[in-house]
C-alpha cells in the first residue's frame, strides 16, 4: 500500500533584524515607502508542507512518495530526502524556475516582513496524479501547494479510486466553494485547524455536521489544546505534551499529520493515531525549523510510552495492516 503526498515543496530563508522595524517607517508616507534592512545572519531550511511531511513519516519507517514540482535548486534538498527514506521519483523538477520558496526578515520585537515566491510549484497543476503509479486503494494526501493541482487532485483521486486525505491548509482562501466541498465529500480522511474548519464552512455552505459525517475520520488540531479526532463512532480529545520544549512551532502541524498517518497505515485505533500525532509534534517543536528533528523508531517508542499508555499496540508497529 504506497502513501502519496502532493503537497508542496520549498525552501524558507529566516533572517534577522538586529533592530525594529517601526523605527523605520513613516506611517504618514507608507505611499512612498522605499526601505532596505541590513540583516546580520540568514539561515537557510528546508521545507512546504509535502516534504515536511514525507520527512517525518521516513523518519518513523515509511516510504513515502513525494509528489510534487521543484526547480533547479532542488538537487541537494533531494538527495537529502532520499538519504532518510523518501521516494522523490514523483518531483518533477524545473529547468527553468527556482524551487518555492518563503523569505521573512524578523526584527528584535518579532515583527515580520516575509514574501513568497511560487517558483516551480506553479507547475504542479500540469502534473497528473496518474504519473504516481497507484494501484486502487492506495492514499494520496492533498496537502497545501497550487491550488489548481489541488482541485485537480480531488477529481482524480476519485477516477483512479485512491483513499483522498484532504489537507487544505491555507490554501481554503484561494480553492473555490464547489472544489473544497468535493474534497470533502470525496475524502477518506480530513486534517484542519480550528480556524480553517470555521473557514470551511463559510465557503463551502457545508455545517459543521456535514463535514464531520463524510470522511472515514476528522482530525482538527487545536494549538495548545492538542486535537480533536472525530469518527462516526467516536469523537476524542488528545492532549499535547506539556513537558515538551517549546523552541519553534513551524511545521508542527505537518509532523502531527506524519504521526497520525503512519500509525494509521498500520491500523491502529484512532486514540492511538492521534496520539503518535502528537508525540511527531513534540519532537518538530523541540528544534528550529520543520526537517531538523531527528530520532529512531524505538526511541520514538519509548518517548510515547513516557506520556501514553498504547496497551501494546506498539509491540509491532513497523507492520502494516
Amino acid at each position: 500500500m504506497k502513501i502519496v503526498l502532493t503537497g508542496s515543496i520549498a525552501f524558507d530563508y529566516l533572517m534577522r533584524f538586529p533592530g525594529y522595524f517601526k523605527d523605520h517607517i513613516l506611517p504618514e508616507h507608507l505611499e512612498k515607502i522605499s526601505l532596505s534592512f541590513l540583516v546580520e545572519d540568514m539561515v537557510r531550511q528546508y521545507g512546504g508542507v509535502g516534504a515536511n511531511i514525507a520527512y517525518t513519516l521516513a523518519l518513523l519507517g515509511e516510504k513515502p512518495l513525494l509528489f510534487s514540482t521543484a526547480g533547479q535548486d532542488f538537487p541537494e534538498y533531494g538527495r537529502r530526502l532520499e538519504q532518510i527514506g523518501v521516494d522523490v521519483s514523483g518531483v518533477r523538477v524545473s529547468d527553468t524556475k527556482f524551487t518555492a520558496s518563503f523569505f521573512v526578515n524578523t526584527d528584535l520585537s518579532n515583527a515580520q516582513i516575509a514574501s513568497f515566491y511560487t517558483g516551480a510549484m506553479a507547475d504542479a497543476a500540469d502534473l497528473p496524479l496518474t504519473e504516481a503509479r497507484t494501484q486502487p486503494g492506495d492514499y494520496v494526501v492533498n496537502s497545501p501547494s497550487d491550488p489548481r493541482a489541488m482541485a485537480r487532485y480531488i477529481k482524480e483521486a476519485k477516477e483512479l479510486g485512491l483513499r483522498s486525505i484532504f489537507d487544505p491548509g491555507q490554501q481554503i482562501i484561494r480553492m473555490d466553494g464547489d472544489a473544497l466541498r468535493e474534497g470533502i465529500l470525496n475524502a477518506h480522511g480530513l486534517f484542519v485547524n480550528e480556524y480553517e474548519f470555521e473557514l470551511l464552512q463559510k465557503h463551502t455552505g457545508l455545517s459543521a455536521e456535514d463535514i464531520l459525517c463524510h470522511p472515514e475520520f476528522t482530525v482538527i488540531t487545536l494549538g495548545r489544546d492538542g486535537a480533536r479526532v472525530h469518527t462516526c463512532r467516536e469523537d476524542l480529545h488528545v492532549p499535547i505534551i506539556d513537558d515538551a520544549p517549546v523552541v519553534d512551532p513551524t511545521g508542527v502541524g505537518d509532523a502531527f499529520r506524519a504521526g497520525f498517518l503512519f500509525a494509521y497505515l498500520r491500523g491502529k485505533s484512532m486514540r492511538l493515531c492521534g496520539e503518535m500525532g502528537t508525540v511527531a509534534a513534540a519532537y518538530c517543536i523541540a528544534r528550529n525549523g520543520t526537517q531538523n528533528h531527528t530520532f529512531t523508531l524505538e526511541e520514538f517508542i519509548a518517548y510515547y510510552r513516557q506520556h501514553f499508555d498504547d496497551q501494546g499496540e506498539l509491540d509491532n508497529l513497523s507492520k502494516k495492516e
